[in-house]
């Protein structure tokens, strides 16, 4: 607690907010290996994709 973060990432399965890989505690990551919900979308504004760790695949969502 107390770093700064880069970038957050949401689980599309149960909400819990993560920072991204850039990030020094990668908490997007250590969230997916601890319960395997496999998808996470940016919450960056203006950004508009979502990433699957399973199928390592990001994609462009409306």
């Amino acid at each position: 607690m107390g770093d700064t973060w880069v970038h957050l990432r949401l689980c599309e399965v149960c909400g819990h907010v993560g920072c991204c890989d850039s990030s020094k505690n990668k908490h997007a990551t250590k969230h997916f290996r601890a319960t395997s919900h496999p998808i996470v979308k940016s919450l960056e504004r203006g950004e508009n994709w979502m990433y699957c760790y399973v199928d390592d695949v990001m994609f462009e969502v409306d």
